[in-house]
């Protein structure tokens, strides 16, 4: 049975799931990460709940087939039914690996109670950190265990090209694809990756189990 990093692995080399307007339920790759990955006209929902549960509750949700699966009455219930709660649906992009080293002077934080850190560790495994003058550059293991990137720019030190020099340094970091999660509203983050070669391949939501308030 194909599992969901099978399906991750195939979509970065732009081998993706058959267009044909259907749902692939597979199981949760951890405990921590459930949550739905939407490509051209199917959809993939990654739980360990009833397969069943899922499909009659995309079938009975009121809209378009194509459009259920990230439908916020789906989301809804998805989210009572497991317990989890989630932030935002974030466009899914890839980029594979650059040789050489990153062309900027990036100094890697060894600190493992650095803010940075400690807060990526909630949501990855594998976190490693690197800061550089006006800016911080993540990457850790995630969905499926995929690698993922993310990035800080100071607010002094914006639109000046810094963000989107930092998204490609991570290239020449790594010997795989590197993924990143970007929220659709924040056009200045989606052009800095797709200047920087990351290509869009979909849109995923990730439901996160809920934390007490006190450890937020």
């Amino acid at each position: 049975m194909e599992s969901l990093r099978d399906i991750v692995d195939a979509a970065a080399e732009g081998i993706f799931p058959p267009a044909d307007g259907g749902t692939t339920v597979v199981a949760q790759h951890s405990p921590r990460d459930a949550g739905v990955l939407c490509f051209t006209a199917h959809s993939v929902v990654f739980t360990d709940e009833d397969p069943e549960w899922v499909r009659a509750s995309l079938a009975a949700t009121e809209c378009d087939a194509l459009s259920a699966s990230m439908n916020p009455r789906f989301l809804a219930a998805l989210m009572e039914r497991t317990g989890r709660t989630s932030e935002t649906i974030d466009a899914m992009l890839v980029a594979s690996p650059l040789p050489g080293e990153p062309p900027l002077p990036l100094r890697e934080i060894m600190d493992a109670c650095h803010p940075r850190v400690v807060y990526a560790r909630r949501r990855r495994d594998d976190v490693r950190v690197w800061t550089v003058d006006g800016g911080v550059l993540t990457t850790g293991r995630g969905i499926a265990g995929r690698l993922e990137v993310s990035v800080e720019v100071d607010e002094g030190v914006r639109q000046r090209g810094l963000g989107r020099a930092l998204v490609r340094a991570a290239r020449h970091l790594v010997a795989e694809p590197l993924w990143a999660q970007i929220a659709p509203g924040n056009a200045r983050s989606v052009r800095a990756f797709q200047g920087a070669g990351y290509r869009p391949v979909g849109s995923e939501i990730l439901l996160i189990p809920r934390q007490p308030r006190g450890d937020r």
